[in-house]
Order: C-alpha cells, then sequence, then structure tokens
C-alpha cells in the first residue's frame, strides 16, 4: 500500500487495521485498530490531520482530506461508503455516510446518524445524533429508528470480517 512522509508526519496504522493495496495514506494520518481502507481510497493529511477510529471503515474510492484548521475526524464504527468525500469534517461514532455524500469543512455529524447516498453535508453545519440526513444541501429528515441504528453496526462489523477474509488471502 502507498505511504507516503509528509514533512515529518507520517502515516501511523495500527497492526490490527487492513489497508488495501492500492489505497494512499500521505502525512499525517492516524488509522485506529480494526479500521478498514478499501480499494482507491485516498487520505491525504497534507495540510492537517486524519483520524480513523476504531472499526471504522472507507469503501472503494473515498477521499479524506484534512483542510487547513479543519482536520478530519470519523469517529469508531463508522462506514463511509464507496466514492464519498469526507473534508474537514467529524464523523461521530457509529455513523453511515453513503455512496458519493460529501461532508465539507467543519461539519459535525452526530453519533448514530445516517447521511443518504449524494447528499451534501454544507461547510459548519451540526447534524444532530440520531439523524436521517438526505438531500442537496443535506436536510434532516426525520429521527433513525433503533433497528436503522443497529444496521449501522452491523454495517461497520461485516467490513471488519470481510478485511479479515482478505488478510487471510494474503491481499
Amino acid at each position: 500500500m502507498p505511504m507516503h512522509s509528509f514533512g515529518e508526519n507520517s502515516p501511523q496504522v495500527d497492526d490490527t487495521a487492513w489497508i488495501a493495496p492500492t489505497a494512499t495514506l500521505i502525512g499525517n494520518v492516524s488509522v485506529s485498530a480494526d479500521a478498514v481502507v478499501m480499494f482507491g481510497a485516498v487520505l491525504r493529511a497534507d495540510r492537517d490531520a486524519i483520524t480513523l477510529g476504531p472499526g471504522s471503515n472507507l469503501q472503494d474510492n473515498v477521499v479524506v482530506h484534512g483542510d487547513p484548521s479543519f482536520p478530519a475526524h470519523i469517529g469508531a464504527g463508522v462506514s463511509v461508503g464507496h466514492a464519498a468525500v469526507v473534508h474537514g469534517a467529524t464523523i461521530g461514532d457509529n455513523c453511515l455516510v453513503g455512496m458519493s455524500a460529501t461532508v465539507l469543512n467543519g461539519a459535525v455529524i452526530g453519533e448514530g446518524s445516517l447521511i443518504a447516498a449524494g447528499t451534501v453535508i454544507l461547510e459548519g453545519t451540526i447534524i444532530p445524533p440520531g439523524s436521517l440526513v438526505a438531500g442537496v444541501p443535506g436536510k434532516i429528515r426525520r429521527e433513525l429508528t433503533s433497528d436503522e441504528r443497529e444496521g449501522i453496526v452491523a454495517n461497520a462489523l461485516g467490513y471488519q470480517n470481510l478485511a479479515r477474509r482478505y488478510r487471510d488471502l494474503g491481499i
């Protein structure tokens, strides 16, 4: 997997995390235990830090970028869907950011929320915990049910299991 230092900062990856061979990590990136970074994902911390919490996953072609004064923080048990962008934002624990969604500088997504596929969360937007958000720009549609929140947790666990299979296959 391509990992590159930027200045004095080098990516730090926990031994239990799995990083796809085509993912790229640059600069001040921290990947926690049991986290998963899938194929084509780019974590570019050349301007500010990126943290990926325990058990979280970044799916294929996700882009995470820290912007000056806007580090990107992804909490524990988070799933970020294919081709989504997290740009200088904070994603709370046990959230799901849908495919091709965009979360911009200074946005904060509350714990246990679901950002629907294709949604754009504008700069500085604060989303309360347990929210379903959809649209361009993203609007809170309703509160998630307990079953939906459990599904988010199950999704993250599924990616951890998939990563174990990749590791067992020597990938």
